[in-house]
């Protein structure tokens, strides 16, 4: 049998060395940290177009647009706030002190029926984001409104924003 060639001898390396780090068990620790699960219902994901690099530390505030069906007097306005991490995520949104009695977006959408549509948006404030980094937006915020339905999947909400122009979609 003729030897192999110098390639092949580095191509079956490389994939020995896939195989193996593929067949390898990971920790339980090291599981759960690369692939943490959120637990809110809702989260975002901006990136700043102008840099090419996540928004972070940018203020975010989720608001239900409409109450449920069975209240029966003027509720405040319910709204959750947070600010993206330095990868440009929402993972979780602390309660304002006017969401009444709800501590999370899960308990929040209990008073929903199964499958009702439950409208929500999200507010960026990116006017004093843009300018407290010295860039001029014509953006003073950026707002996102979007449904979501009780019993769904998770909704994820992505948003490419740039100074002049923002776009989003919905998120898996």
């Amino acid at each position: 049998m003729p030897a192999p060639e110098p390639t092949d001898i580095t191509a079956t390396s490389r994939l020995e060395a896939i195989r193996s780090s593929l067949t390898t068990t990971a920790t339980p620790t090291t599981a759960t940290a690369m692939s943490p699960t959120p637990s809110s219902p809702i989260t975002c994901h901006v990136l700043n177009t102008l840099s090419g690099t996540p928004a972070s530390s940018l203020p975010a505030t989720l608001s239900l647009l409409t109450p449920p069906a069975t209240t029966a007097s003027p509720q405040p306005v319910v709204s959750f706030y947070a600010t993206t991490d330095a990868d440009g995520r929402v993972k979780e949104w602390s309660p304002s002190s006017a969401t009444a009695g709800h501590q999370s977006v899960h308990e929040l959408l209990e008073d929903y029926k199964q499958g009702e549509k439950v409208p929500f948006s999200i507010k960026f404030a990116v006017g004093q984001w843009y300018e407290d980094q010295g860039v001029e937006s014509f953006w003073p915020e950026v707002e996102v409104k979007f449904y979501v339905k009780k019993g769904e999947r998770h909704y994820h909400v992505p948003v490419l924003l740039g100074p002049w122009n923002f776009s989003s979609y919905r998120g898996s």
